[in-house]
């Protein structure tokens, strides 16, 4: 039967999704730690919020 063979499939995928979330996490702190990054997203703010 089928479903006897497939009973760890979802622990294995919420690994598999939760080892992405960290690595785009990791990835998100090495590319905001960049000054050039962190100048541009805070000129985009207050581009924003300067409007009309």
């Amino acid at each position: 039967m089928l479903l006897g063979s497939e009973s760890g499939m979802a622990t294995a995928e919420y690994a598999i999704a939760t080892l992405a979330a960290v690595g785009l996490a990791g990835l998100l702190v090495v590319i905001l730690r960049s000054e050039e990054v962190r100048s541009f997203l805070l000129n985009l703010i207050r581009t924003a919020l300067s409007l009309p």
